[in-house]
Protein backbone atom coordinates (compact mmCIF):
# COMPACT_ATOMS: atom_id res chain seq x y z
CA UNK A 1 0.00 0.00 0.00
CA UNK A 2 1.29 3.46 -0.96
CA UNK A 3 1.79 6.08 1.98
CA UNK A 4 -0.68 8.99 2.35
CA UNK A 5 0.73 12.24 1.95
CA UNK A 6 -0.91 15.66 1.87
CA UNK A 7 0.21 17.53 -1.63
CA UNK A 8 2.21 20.57 -1.46
CA UNK A 9 2.03 22.01 -4.82
CA UNK A 10 4.81 24.11 -3.25
CA UNK A 11 7.12 21.45 -1.53
CA UNK A 12 9.87 21.68 -4.49
CA UNK A 13 9.93 25.75 -4.54
CA UNK A 14 10.49 25.06 -0.68
CA UNK A 15 14.40 23.93 -1.36
CA UNK A 16 15.49 27.34 -3.23
CA UNK A 17 14.54 30.21 -0.57
CA UNK A 18 15.44 33.80 -1.77
CA UNK A 19 13.79 35.26 0.87
CA UNK A 20 16.01 33.21 3.72
CA UNK A 21 17.80 36.91 4.63
CA UNK A 22 14.44 38.09 5.57
CA UNK A 23 13.66 35.75 8.60
CA UNK A 24 14.78 37.71 11.38
CA UNK A 25 12.88 40.66 9.84
CA UNK A 26 9.73 38.60 9.83
CA UNK A 27 9.57 37.63 13.30
CA UNK A 28 9.45 41.32 14.86
CA UNK A 29 6.47 41.20 12.56
CA UNK A 30 3.24 41.11 15.08
CA UNK A 31 1.72 37.95 14.75
CA UNK A 32 -1.87 38.66 14.79
CA UNK A 33 -1.35 39.97 11.22
CA UNK A 34 0.14 36.78 9.59
CA UNK A 35 -2.36 34.36 8.88
CA UNK A 36 -2.32 31.40 11.30
CA UNK A 37 -0.28 28.13 10.07
CA UNK A 38 -2.13 25.65 8.32
CA UNK A 39 -3.32 22.66 10.89
CA UNK A 40 -1.61 19.14 9.72
CA UNK A 41 -3.31 15.93 10.88
CA UNK A 42 -0.64 13.62 10.76
CA UNK A 43 -1.91 10.03 9.41
CA UNK A 44 -0.09 6.49 9.42
CA UNK A 45 -2.25 3.50 8.26
CA UNK A 46 -1.26 0.17 7.74
CA UNK A 47 -3.14 -2.71 6.55
CA UNK A 48 -3.14 -6.60 7.43
CA UNK A 49 -4.69 -9.28 5.93
CA UNK A 50 -7.87 -8.60 8.13
CA UNK A 51 -8.42 -4.92 7.39
CA UNK A 52 -7.04 -1.28 8.24
CA UNK A 53 -5.35 0.28 11.11
CA UNK A 54 -5.55 3.66 11.25
CA UNK A 55 -3.54 6.38 14.04
CA UNK A 56 -4.04 10.28 13.53
CA UNK A 57 -2.37 12.36 15.76
CA UNK A 58 -4.45 15.21 16.87
CA UNK A 59 -2.28 16.87 19.97
CA UNK A 60 -4.65 19.82 22.25
CA UNK A 61 -7.96 18.18 20.57
CA UNK A 62 -10.76 16.62 23.34
CA UNK A 63 -12.29 13.00 22.54
CA UNK A 64 -15.49 14.82 22.23
CA UNK A 65 -14.17 17.70 19.21
CA UNK A 66 -13.21 14.66 17.29
CA UNK A 67 -15.69 12.70 14.30
CA UNK A 68 -15.53 9.72 12.51
CA UNK A 69 -17.38 8.87 9.62
CA UNK A 70 -17.12 5.78 7.01
CA UNK A 71 -18.74 5.25 3.63
CA UNK A 72 -18.31 2.26 1.79
CA UNK A 73 -14.65 2.25 1.85
CA UNK A 74 -13.91 6.18 2.25
CA UNK A 75 -12.91 7.14 5.89
CA UNK A 76 -13.48 10.72 6.94
CA UNK A 77 -12.03 12.27 10.33
CA UNK A 78 -12.72 15.62 11.60
CA UNK A 79 -11.65 17.41 14.20
CA UNK A 80 -12.30 21.27 15.87
CA UNK A 81 -10.03 23.03 18.68
CA UNK A 82 -11.27 25.89 20.43
CA UNK A 83 -9.07 28.77 21.85
CA UNK A 84 -9.83 29.06 25.59
CA UNK A 85 -9.17 32.60 27.11
CA UNK A 86 -6.02 32.09 28.60
CA UNK A 87 -5.37 36.39 29.44
CA UNK A 88 -5.00 37.72 32.57
CA UNK A 89 -5.75 41.08 33.57
CA UNK A 90 -2.52 43.06 33.09
CA UNK A 91 -1.49 40.63 30.52
CA UNK A 92 -0.51 41.25 27.36
CA UNK A 93 -0.20 38.25 24.30
CA UNK A 94 3.15 38.57 22.69
CA UNK A 95 2.64 35.46 20.32
CA UNK A 96 -0.11 33.01 19.46
CA UNK A 97 0.95 30.17 17.43
CA UNK A 98 -1.59 27.77 18.46
CA UNK A 99 -3.73 26.72 15.46
CA UNK A 100 -7.32 26.88 16.51
CA UNK A 101 -10.19 25.62 13.90
CA UNK A 102 -11.43 22.55 12.17
CA UNK A 103 -9.32 20.31 10.51
CA UNK A 104 -10.32 17.53 8.27
CA UNK A 105 -8.81 14.46 6.46
CA UNK A 106 -10.38 11.95 4.15
CA UNK A 107 -8.47 8.89 2.74
CA UNK A 108 -10.04 6.05 0.27
CA UNK A 109 -9.24 2.69 1.34
CA UNK A 110 -8.73 -0.23 -1.18
CA UNK A 111 -11.08 -2.90 0.12
CA UNK A 112 -14.65 -1.97 1.27
CA UNK A 113 -14.83 -1.63 5.03
CA UNK A 114 -17.42 -3.61 7.46
CA UNK A 115 -18.50 -1.01 9.62
CA UNK A 116 -20.57 -3.24 12.14
CA UNK A 117 -16.64 -4.82 13.28
CA UNK A 118 -15.07 -1.01 13.33
CA UNK A 119 -13.51 0.73 16.37
CA UNK A 120 -12.47 3.82 17.34
CA UNK A 121 -10.23 4.67 20.39
CA UNK A 122 -8.88 8.04 21.12
CA UNK A 123 -6.27 8.22 23.67
CA UNK A 124 -3.31 11.06 24.87
CA UNK A 125 -4.18 12.90 21.06
CA UNK A 126 -4.11 9.83 19.02
CA UNK A 127 -7.07 8.22 17.29
CA UNK A 128 -6.56 5.01 16.45
CA UNK A 129 -9.16 3.20 13.82
CA UNK A 130 -9.27 0.02 13.43
CA UNK A 131 -11.13 -1.09 10.15
CA UNK A 132 -11.93 -4.10 9.17
CA UNK A 133 -12.38 -5.23 5.81
CA UNK A 134 -15.64 -6.36 4.19
CA UNK A 135 -16.53 -10.33 3.87
CA UNK A 136 -15.88 -10.42 -0.11
CA UNK A 137 -14.81 -6.94 -0.27
CA UNK A 138 -11.52 -7.60 -1.72
CA UNK A 139 -9.27 -5.16 -3.93
CA UNK A 140 -9.03 -6.03 -7.72
CA UNK A 141 -7.84 -4.87 -10.56
CA UNK A 142 -9.39 -4.17 -13.64
CA UNK A 143 -8.19 -4.38 -16.91
CA UNK A 144 -8.00 -1.30 -19.25
CA UNK A 145 -9.64 -2.64 -22.48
Amino acid sequence: MRALTRWNPFRELARYDPFMEFEPLWKDVAMGALPEPEPMMRVDVAETPEGYRLKAEMPGVKKEDVAVSVDGNTVSITAETKREKEEKEGEKVLRRERYVGAVSRTMTMPAELDLDRAEATFENGVLTLTLPKAPGGVARKLPIH
